[in-house]
């Protein structure tokens, strides 16, 4: 696909923020109706780390130029366009995936092998290989398609993939077995996340098996404040083994039970019913199925294909480090522990911890008792050490956590020295890098001394809440100053701040308004005094419209196309300002002040943008202490006395 062509699409193609995803999931994403998605829980955005941020950047890439690359005829279509959206116009992953787009093949570095490739799978005798899988393998022209796009265009993300394969092979493959599954089966994993547990979805699938919200509950996977189980190898294999198990049952074929893992059993039970067939090649040629379910089993097949015979199909063992064989210990534990501590007792680092337990979402494992325990995995032969260590700590060495629901009007500094703790550790508990604003109803994992010791403040804080704090500041975590937090629930009072330009037609005043993220036709009609109805006129827009595209550019004619006083457009510090001297439209009061009166879901805020008056004076003005305090119906002055 030319780059011109995808540059020319993009610029056409609004932000990626606020933008709603596409009903149909990319490859690797197994899809159940959308009303069954849950959606992020308010601690989500905040508190995904880095490496969970690149990973599932890198599989977005992937898939985006996997849909150019086997399809290099059509338009960019919605899921890729998507996909571009999602890295950001300046993340440099994107960058180099349309680098990769340009180049007739993947430009390898300098220093790679030259590689063999096989130049016609076409005639590729596949009885040559069948008796070494125990899943079923068919050499089809989608499959040849996709060795080539592993052997070429993907070929560095293929890499990536047989490396970790050495790590959970030997674990994922003895549980596929015991479940009565073929071992081979484990390769859904690869081309479902690359066996990353870091993996997460733009559809909210997470894990190395991509399981969503409600498929990983209804197979026991945990999903709470504490835990997403989704992430863990070890038991996302068991669930995705009853789940394919389920739909070999139901469907009968293992390429059949495959695709409804990526589409749902209901999709394809429905196609064979219409077709008469349970021949999967045969329902990939008709209308009904997803472009990705036709391509999922081909690209299954293919990954085992190359997989299990890499230098056949063109690589050498050189290209791939490969890593260890995931191997730990188990240690029950019976309160909630810092991984801090948890680390330290081993003798290991917190990195180490994370990495052998993915599923814990929060800097210390889940409250647990003697009798329901919390299972951690350690590295191997550090157990005894942990316990010998753990048994040594005092309880000035150790924290104890408090959960709290963030409720209207508090703030990082006051939830801290409510319970004698410092900001710093609250954000270095709940992985987040700040917290100006705070969520209502968003739940905060408190770290508190054991000791009952600590405070809001460096001269209270010690022991192991000072190390907490310590560390947090080592990892770039800052705590905002206490006059510059806003709030919980403070209204943020977004104003439509989108790029004009002024023209007259016919003598009358236009603007032309491009639509920025979170504007709403109120707002912009608020912006320049204008209704919303006219705004639907003006634009052609439905009496229902809900939502506006970014990017979409409005025609809006101020007052004086309306035979209206004339509006006055000028520009004040770079944005462009409509002053229409919308004060003396305020009724006036018995004292000849202006005057008005507070009317239900109205705040200070846009009373102040209706007036052109600032927050500050109005509470000046009216004696106001707390602008959160003000009741529905008080009569507000709008001038000084």
């Amino acid at each position: 696909m030319p780059l011109s062509l995808l540059l020319l699409a993009l610029a056409s193609v609004p932000s990626s923020q606020g933008v709603a995803p596409s009903p149909v999931p990319p490859p690797g994403v197994h899809a159940v109706p959308s009303k069954d998605a849950a959606p992020p829980s308010p601690m989500d955005e905040g508190e995904e780390t880095e490496e969970v941020e690149n990973e599932s950047a890198e599989l977005e890439e992937l898939r985006a130029l996997e849909g150019a690359t086997l399809d290099p005829e059509a338009k960019p279509n919605a899921e890729m366009m998507q996909s571009l959206r999602r890295l950001g116009l300046t993340n440099p992953l994107r960058l180099r995936m349309l680098d990769a787009l340009e180049e007739p093949t993947f430009r390898e570095d300098d220093t790679a092998p030259p590689l063999a490739r096989i130049t016609d799978l076409a005639s590729f005798d596949i009885s040559q290989v069948k008796d070494r899988y125990d899943i079923p393998v068919d050499m089809q022209p989608r499959v040849a398609e996709y060795i080539q796009f592993f052997q070429g265009p993907g070929r560095k993300w293929f890499r990536k993939w047989m490396a970790r394969s050495t790590r959970y092979l030997p674990v994922m493959q003895p549980i596929l077995e015991a479940k009565g599954l073929p071992r081979d089966t484990v390769y859904l994993a690869m081309i479902e996340s690359g066996f990353s547990a870091n993996a997460y979805s733009w559809a909210h699938a997470a894990g190395p098996w991509q399981f969503i919200s409600s498929t990983g509950k209804q197979y026991g996977l945990k999903q709470d404040f504490w835990v997403d189980e989704r992430r863990d190898p070890i038991k996302a294999t068991h669930a995705a083994a009853a789940y394919l198990k389920d739909l070999y049952g139901e469907l009968g074929h293992w390429y059949l039970a495959w695709a409804g893992y990526n589409t749902g059993s209901y999709r394809v039970r429905k196609m064979v019913t219409r077709y008469g067939t349970n021949d999967f090649w045969v329902l990939a040629e008709e209308p009904g199925l997803a472009k990705e379910t036709k391509h999922y089993v081909p690209k299954l097949i293919a990954a085992a294909l190359v997989a299990k015979n890499p230098t056949a199909f063109g690589f050498s063992e050189e290209e791939f480090q490969y890593e260890s064989t995931l191997e730990y210990d188990e240690v029950k534990l019976t309160d909630a522990t810092d991984l801090d501590v948890v680390a330290r007792a081993a003798g290991v680092s917190v990195a180490d911890v994370q990495e052998l337990n993915p599923e814990l979402r929060r800097w210390c494992t889940p409250p647990a008792t003697a009798s329901k325990p919390y299972v951690l995995k350690l590295p191997r032969g550090t157990t005894t050490r942990f316990a010998e260590n753990l048994a040594k700590l005092s309880p000035a060495d150790r924290l104890t956590f408090r959960v709290h629901t963030v409720k209207k009007g508090d703030t990082l500094s006051q939830i801290a020295q409510k319970y004698g703790t410092a900001p710093e550790a609250i954000l270095q508990m709940n992985r987040l890098k700040s917290a100006r604003v705070l969520k209502v109803r968003a739940e905060l994992v408190i770290p508190v001394p054991a000791s009952g010791r600590g405070g809001s403040g460096d001269a209270g804080v010690s022991g192991a809440l000072a190390s907490k704090v310590a560390q947090a500041r080592r990892s770039g975590v800052v705590a905002t100053r206490p006059e510059d937090e806003v709030p919980a629930g403070t209204p943020r009072g977004p104003v439509a701040a989108g790029p004009v330009k002024t023209e007259k037609v016919d003598g009358k005043t236009r603007i032309t308004y491009g639509v920025q993220e979170g504007d709403s036709l109120w707002l912009i009609a608020n912006r320049f005094q204008v209704s919303v109805d006219d705004l639907k006129k003006w634009n052609n827009l439905p009496k229902r419209n809900r939502t506006l595209s970014l990017g979409t550019l409005l025609a809006v004619w101020p007052p004086d196309a309306k035979g209206a006083a004339p509006a006055k457009v000028e520009e004040r510090g770079g944005t462009i300002v409509v002053a229409n001297a919308v004060a003396s439209q305020a009724p006036v009061g018995p004292k000849g002040a202006r005057v008005h009166t507070l009317a239900e879901g109205e705040t200070l805020w846009s009373v102040s943008q209706r007036y052109n008056v600032s927050v500050e004076d109005i509470m000046k003005w009216n004696h106001i202490k707390d602008h959160r305090t003000v009741p529905t119906g008080k009569l507000l002055s709008l001038s000084a006395p």
